[in-house]
């Protein structure tokens, strides 16, 4: 969520500060002391903490602290998602996009409707598009003589989560979800647009602005300049696709944004009939938004995702709140043929209950953890992780989670400039979770007598600067790593 692209700026603090207080004090003291000591640090006076600590092959409690209280875990709650969806949908899942028409085609005419479904998949990007209208042309369809319907109906149409925040909406993390979308990027920030302004050298000039993938969907209110200050920004009006752009940037610099749409199915509409018509491919009907597919269309043209176990990778290494809640959906109309939250949520509590856990004890609203109204405790994250490890899919899962540590982003993730140096880098493999006073990490660690550990530290209601609760989270990482009895 919003730690994905903040770790470029602070990461690396975070990463090295207060470490080496954390080190010393490990060979000096046991580590349950070391872990009161931690939690009596003063940046927590007032915050709630829950911490458990556990092995991982017997799951017996080493350590714990309020381990039932249920706080609220930011994207720690991703965790929950992405293995239910493991189980329910399974490791081989892909989402599919498809072309249909109720039609015959005559020629270079196709008399009837053409349809664009979307199941959901949050990774189809502009290229994708493009090969689905080439695909149409390859067949030798120059005209359509009906309606173009884009369906997104197999999502339901509430596009954004219980109790987000209002001042997320037009961020690339709180970006609208729809079964009928486009990402801008490999990163796959399904709903968003990537905006990158240049300030030319002359001052008090325009910035130049580009829109990724180019579009007309949103209208542009420029009125930065290039200028000292480093005052630029960039921000949507709520319920409309007006970017205001404002202030200065330095000269020669450029600033590249993402900003969530209003309204993905008619962002994919407005770049789709673009890549018909670069297909040479005309529509004499209307365009239609949310109508339902006949069952009876023949599909033309399908474009599947990626399978599920390789899709977890970028969701968990990056924090991906589109993917969490397009599994969620998904899940819903898997297990209750309604592609809701809701329904989806109760997909997972199926989950857990075939686990062995009691759903009851937590509360989950999302599939990304951007809510506040998730609460969940670490027993919970911890009792999941240890669910994890006997399931036939659990490497992928394991791997798939950020490695403290490691420089590449698809490795290291939201951990990458976090622990380097310590005994818990390319050893800790974690969640991480970041929203204002709230702050987590869950994982697993090996200890130095070559035991895995799984442990979970959820924070909430802290009034310091967050970098130092995450300086707490490395010297609990440390600690484990150099747990001994």
């Amino acid at each position: 969520m919003q730690l994905g692209r903040w770790m470029h700026a602070s990461g690396m603090l975070v990463g090295l500060s207060l470490l080496l207080g954390g080190c010393a004090t490990v060979s000096k003291l046991s580590t349950e002391e070391t872990l009161e000591q931690l939690l009596a640090d003063p940046a927590l006076n007032g915050a709630t903490v829950s911490l458990m600590v556990r092995d991982a092959r017997s799951g017996s409690t080493l350590y714990q602290h309020n381990p039932r209280s249920r706080l609220t875990p930011a994207s720690s709650l991703k965790l929950l998602t992405t293995a239910a969806a493991m189980d329910v949908l399974g490791p081989q899942y892909r989402f599919s996009t498809q072309l249909l028409s109720d039609g015959n085609q005559q020629g270079q005419r196709l008399i009837g409707n053409l349809y664009l479904r979307g199941l959901g998949d949050p990774t189809i990007q502009w290229a994708d598009y493009q090969a689905l209208a080439a695909s149409l042309a390859g067949q030798g369809i120059k005209q359509i003589q009906g309606d173009l319907v884009f369906d997104d109906t197999w999502f339901d149409a509430e596009r954004l989560g219980t109790d987000w925040a209002n001042d997320d909406e037009g961020k690339y993390y709180g970006a609208q979800i729809s079964a009928l979308t486009v990402s801008p990027n490999a990163d796959f920030d399904a709903g968003t647009l990537i905006v990158t302004a240049k300030a030319p050298i002359a001052l008090g000039q325009p910035v130049t602005v580009a829109i990724s993938p180019s579009t007309d969907y949103v209208q542009i209110n420029n009125l930065a300049v290039s200028g000292s200050g480093n005052s630029y920004g960039l921000n949507r009006q709520h319920g409309t696709n007006l970017l205001r752009l404002g202030g200065a940037l330095a000269p020669g610099k450029q600033s590249r944004q993402w900003v969530s749409v209003w309204e993905p199915t008619q962002l994919v509409a407005n770049l789709f009939e673009r890549a018909l018509a670069e297909q040479g491919i005309t529509v004499q009907g209307k365009r239609v938004i949310g109508a339902g597919s006949p069952t009876t269309a023949t599909v033309l043209a399908v474009h599947d995702s990626a399978p599920l176990q390789e899709l977890i990778r970028p969701l968990l290494k990056l924090s991906n709140n589109s993917m969490s809640e397009a599994l969620l959906k998904a899940m819903g109309r898997k297990t209750a043929n309604v592609g809701s939250a809701a329904a989806g949520v109760a997909a997972v509590a199926g989950f857990l209950k075939r686990q062995g856990l009691d759903p009851t004890t937590l509360n989950q609203v999302d599939g990304s953890g951007l809510s506040r109204r998730n609460l969940v405790s670490s027993q919970n994250l911890t009792d999941l992780l240890l669910a994890m490890g006997k399931q036939p899919w659990f490497d992928a899962w394991y791997n798939a989670l950020p490695i403290a540590g490691s420089q590449d982003r698809m490795t290291g993730g939201s951990l990458r400039y976090r622990l380097r140096g310590t005994a818990a880098h390319n050893n800790l493999h974690a969640k991480t979770g970041s929203m204002g006073a709230v702050s987590s990490l869950t994982g697993y660690i090996t200890d130095v007598e070559g035991r895995r550990l799984v442990f979970s530290m959820v924070t909430n209601n802290y009034v310091v600067d967050g970098a130092r609760i995450k300086a707490l989270e490395d010297r609990l990482a440390v600690a484990l790593a150099q747990w001994s009895d």
